[in-house]
């Protein structure tokens, strides 16, 4: 199972987000909370001994039922009283410019759906199980938290040219980050950690190339949205994501943009017969 963020990919959404009602509640059927509980079942076995220990804490912290999907202000009391950040609920698709306001003022988008059946295992866009299983443990924590809001800033001031520089920085990092530790390798990223497929092959497959993470690189390195990695960029250790936010990475881009970009790692996509 791949993933996609929401602003690499089509404008259309067969997905519509459910509202919540005046207390944030949203009132899921019962089989959106049999979908959550299956996935979560899939995938929590599967993160043991692969996941970081900050996204393991996170996980711990903010409690997520195995039986139903959860409910954003419980989250948003737990990622509160840690790192001072909250979810927002958000339609299926939204844009760059309202995904960067959005990080930029401390509020991590949810799309408040959960994928069909026909689509357990593989969907285009990033669902409740995505947002908030791969990413929201890991807003408990100071160094992930503070590079995201980093990240949401520069963003919002962007250009549209460096924005997408930016994306890769994102998607090397945030979505699909490994890290160093005493045990081994470990992943942080959110696309593999809400994908039981590439939580596997991240960590154990022959295939992909690993390297450490230098940021001019991760800016100059393209990727696509619907294979298994062929690249993954490491950190030395996971504060460096503290360090990371506070280089003047909008004068890497700059040099990026010189410097041009690798040459890809995978085939060009191929084009649909018209």
């Amino acid at each position: 199972m791949k993933q996609r963020r929401r602003f690499f990919m089509s404008k259309t959404t067969q997905y519509k987000s459910r509202a919540s009602d005046e207390n944030g509640i949203i009132h899921w059927s019962d089989e959106e909370n049999q979908i959550w509980s299956e996935l979560y079942a899939r995938q929590i076995d599967l993160i043991q001994g692969r996941a970081c220990q900050q996204y393991l804490d996170g996980l711990e912290l903010i409690g997520l039922s195995e039986n139903a999907i959860p409910q954003l202000p419980d989250i948003n009391k737990v990622l509160a009283e840690t790192t001072g950040w909250q979810t927002a609920e958000v339609p299926a698709l939204i844009n760059f410019t309202e995904f960067f306001r959005l990080l930029a003022n401390k509020q991590f988008p949810v799309a408040t759906f959960i994928r069909t059946r026909e689509e357990f295992d593989y969907l285009q866009e990033p669902d409740i199980f995505h947002e908030v299983f791969g990413h929201c443990p890991l807003l408990t924590n100071p160094a992930f938290a503070h590079f995201t809001h980093t990240y949401g800033k520069l963003g919002l001031a962007a250009n549209k040219e460096d924005r997408v520089y930016l994306a890769r920085l994102y998607w090397f990092t945030v979505e699909f980050g490994l890290v160093k530790t005493q045990e081994g390798l470990r992943i942080y990223g959110g696309g593999i950690l809400s994908s039981p497929g590439e939580t596997v092959y991240a960590l154990e497959s022959d295939t992909p190339v690993r390297k450490p993470l230098t940021p001019i690189d991760a800016l100059r390195t393209p990727y696509r949205i619907d294979i298994m990695q062929p690249l993954y960029y490491i950190l030395d250790e996971f504060d460096d994501l503290f360090s990371l936010a506070e280089m003047d990475i909008m004068a890497l881009v700059e040099k990026a943009k010189k410097l041009g970009l690798f040459e890809p790692l995978f085939p060009p996509k191929e084009k649909k017969a018209s």
